[in-house]
């Protein structure tokens, strides 16, 4: 028998699907509920590492991650000259295996729309547009008041509501989440003939300018700045300000810069970090994904790491027969560390950047490719 019989998983995104859909395969009943109405509605692209894509197999929806992202092995970095130059070409390590691509890209919201179908395939219970007001543990359980005033108890709760987690502050947990010190612009439009793979710009106006393309037809593009508050402007003010900024790279985005045209496509977040200290859980609560561990996307290990978390944390929830300290224990030994590492190498290349040092990348991203390889 597994250690536990139902499960309330908080949160649609990444970890909370991949550990709905994983404990829903092996027969525990799940509840997933999600406080957003539409989960594949918001988001630009995100890209994929291998050991990412390995979990994405493993949840069965590989054939349809494949079939709507776009897959390549290599990562330019250009110069930030009238040409957009290219300078060198990296190979990326095949982290999830031979047998899958290094990278992938796809749009957010295809992604998500995949993992909620997988979801209600395999016999989760999705509830949208619902949270949860009120959390009452005991030795046996949690009873858990939904905001719709309907009620529950569950074996576990799992805290997978990202970077500003509701489930985390209900358990009374201060995490300090700061930023890095940089800002992201980012926009999502048509993928030009010439983009086949992420291409990086160093140097310019901006710390960073890149793209990623997500699909035969589609791309999202970047630029990194200064933290700032541009929460006053207006969406059409965003979007000049990142066409603007744009106006120093060129290659492939003298024809993004032209496809730039819809406000509502334009979005500006800061690079926020924060690593959550043993244990991740309260009881039978554990927090998983980027309510326990988020960094910047310097590395593109964030959603990688919350599907990890999920694999993991199923794994154990299925296969140990106890709910107990040594499940608990060997949840943090297999995945604290590993988090943690991945944070702090994100931060590093941030902090260079920020710095103007030229650090060892290639010497830290090897290490990441060798962690990443093993499985979670």
């Amino acid at each position: 028998m597994p250690a536990v019989n139902n499960v309330l998983v908080v949160g649609s995104g990444l970890a909370g699907a991949a550990t709905a859909i994983h404990l829903a395969k092996a027969g525990v009943a799940v509840d997933l509920i999600e406080i957003k109405p539409d989960v594949a509605a918001l988001g630009s692209g995100i890209t994929l590492q291998g050991n990412a894509l390995r979990e994405l197999r493993s949840l069965g929806v590989w054939e349809q991650v494949e079939a709507a992202g776009y897959a390549f092995d290599t990562t330019g970095i250009r110069a930030p000259d009238p040409n957009g130059t290219v300078v060198a070409e990296v190979s990326d390590a095949r982290t999830g295996g031979p047998d899958l691509p290094a990278v992938m890209g796809m749009p957010r919201p295809e992604l998500a729309r995949i993992l909620a179908d997988r979801a209600t395939e395999v016999g989760v219970e999705v509830r949208s547009g619902t949270t949860f007001t009120e959390l009452a543990q005991d030795d046996d359980g949690v009873d858990v008041t939904f905001s719709d005033h309907s009620t529950g108890r569950y074996d576990v709760v799992v805290g997978a509501d990202g970077l500003r987690s509701w489930t985390r502050r209900a358990l009374g947990i201060n995490l300090e989440t700061r930023s890095v010190g940089m800002g992201i612009w980012r926009a999502f439009g048509p993928r030009p003939a010439s983009v086949t793979r992420t291409d990086l710009y160093y140097g310019g106006p901006s710390y960073i300018a890149g793209y990623c393309p997500t699909g035969e037809d589609s791309l999202y593009a970047y630029i990194v700045e200064d933290a700032q508050d541009r929460s006053a402007m207006t969406p059409d003010e965003q979007l000049a300000t990142m066409k603007q900024l744009s106006q120093a790279y060129h290659g492939p985005w003298d024809e993004i810069r032209e496809t730039l045209t819809d406000p509502s496509r334009v979005n500006y977040t800061w690079f926020e970090t924060h690593v959550l200290d043993e244990p991740w859980n309260r009881g039978r609560v554990v927090l998983i994904g980027d309510a326990a561990h988020t960094c910047p996307p310097t590395i593109a290990q964030g959603g990688a790491m919350a599907l990890e978390d999920a694999v993991v944390l199923a794994e154990l929830l299925v296969e140990r027969h106890a709910l107990d300290q040594d499940l608990w224990d060997a949840f943090h030994a297999r995945r604290l560390e590993r988090a943690r590492t991945v944070v702090d190498a994100s931060n590093q290349l941030a902090q260079w950047q920020l710095d103007h040092v030229q650090g060892d990348i290639p010497s830290l991203m090897r290490s990441i490719a060798i962690l990443t390889s093993q499985p979670a």
